[in-house]
């Protein structure tokens, strides 16, 4: 009896103690997505998915959960276990919902926690050539003649490109009628079309559109001239003040442990220094947004103030 006990002493030690904390990451890593195939968020985050495979060891895997304006992929990631091997891949739809979206079932930085910033890019505003419209003052004078008669699309109800246009309307003191539609590409077939005469869009995905003339660019909503568009205005030369963009980051839910996060921000890090991604994310019209996980707490804090200011500001109104 004594010697079956010592033989299955070293079994016994080889066990993992109760508690004892189990490596990370044990299991593929899923990175949510709740927008569409081929937005830049999908974009972004298949961007960082086999680098941060070949960092973490395990697989990470691109899954895409969009409806409810983007409420149903981030409610799947605040509900899952914080472990780390669930992320979700987000924007200021998120702090722009915080305001529009009363009812969603998580509160955005009470049931996730910032993991890293990604990237930010401006738009560009696009119509169709039957409008007969070359410039951002002539838009502005056409829908002043013809209040809430012409339309815009957008990618959904909340998105970036529905905000700006807004806000747009809003700073110019016109009226225009929203089209939402599904996502980014099926609101640019029905500008292309000329089923919806004006739409703010992706500079990367609308650029080639605007070349090859099938619309026509007025101007692009950054700072200043945009490098892919550089014949084009920015519209805040028309509009001083305006500026809208889309930016991307990373969250987890709530509860992540510390050294997980901190290896987390650490290697997305990795990957946006890297100078190939640099350049795919140059080429797409985005930069990176280097912060740390407390800067970028604090930028989305700031971020959902602001975009309650433009919601109130343009009365926009979802419930």
């Amino acid at each position: 009896m004594r010697r079956r006990m010592l033989l299955a002493a070293p079994c016994l030690l080889a066990q993992p103690r109760p508690g004892a904390a189990q490596p990370w990451p044990s299991r593929p890593v899923r990175i949510v997505v709740p927008f569409g195939l081929g937005g830049s968020a999908d974009i972004a985050a298949r961007l960082l998915a086999d680098p941060l495979s070949a960092a973490l060891g395990q697989p990470v895997v691109v899954e895409n959960r969009p409806g409810a304006g983007a409420v149903i992929g981030t409610d799947v990631v605040a509900k899952s276990p914080p472990d780390g091997h669930t992320l979700l891949l987000m924007s200021n739809t998120h702090t722009a919902n915080e305001t529009l979206l009363q009812n969603r079932p998580y509160a955005l930085m009470r049931d996730l926690v910032p993991v890293a910033a990604i990237n930010i890019a401006y738009h560009v505003l696009a119509v169709h050539a039957s409008l007969g419209i070359q410039t951002v003052p002539e838009l502005i004078a056409r829908a002043r003649a013809a209040p809430g008669k012409l339309d815009y699309a957008s990618s959904g109800p909340g998105t970036p490109y529905h905000i700006a246009s807004e806000v747009f309307a809003a700073m110019a003191g016109i009226r225009l009628n929203h089209i939402p539609f599904r996502g980014s590409n099926e609101a640019r077939t029905a500008l292309i079309a000329g089923q919806v005469p004006i739409m703010f869009d992706a500079i990367p995905t609308m650029r080639e559109q605007i070349v090859n003339g099938r619309v026509i660019g007025l101007g692009t909503t950054g700072p200043a001239r945009s490098p892919l568009l550089v014949d084009l205005p920015a519209v805040a030369e028309t509009l001083p003040g305006f500026e809208a963009s889309i930016w991307l980051g990373l969250m987890a839910p709530a509860g992540l442990p510390t050294p997980i996060a901190a290896r987390l921000h650490g290697e997305v890090g990795k990957v946006l220094a890297s100078p190939a991604v640099r350049d795919v994310m140059a080429k797409g019209g985005a930069e990176p947004m280097p912060m740390t996980v407390t800067e970028f707490e604090a930028f989305l804090r700031r971020d959902i103030e602001r975009q309650r200011e433009w919601i109130r500001m343009a009365k926009i109104e979802m419930g």
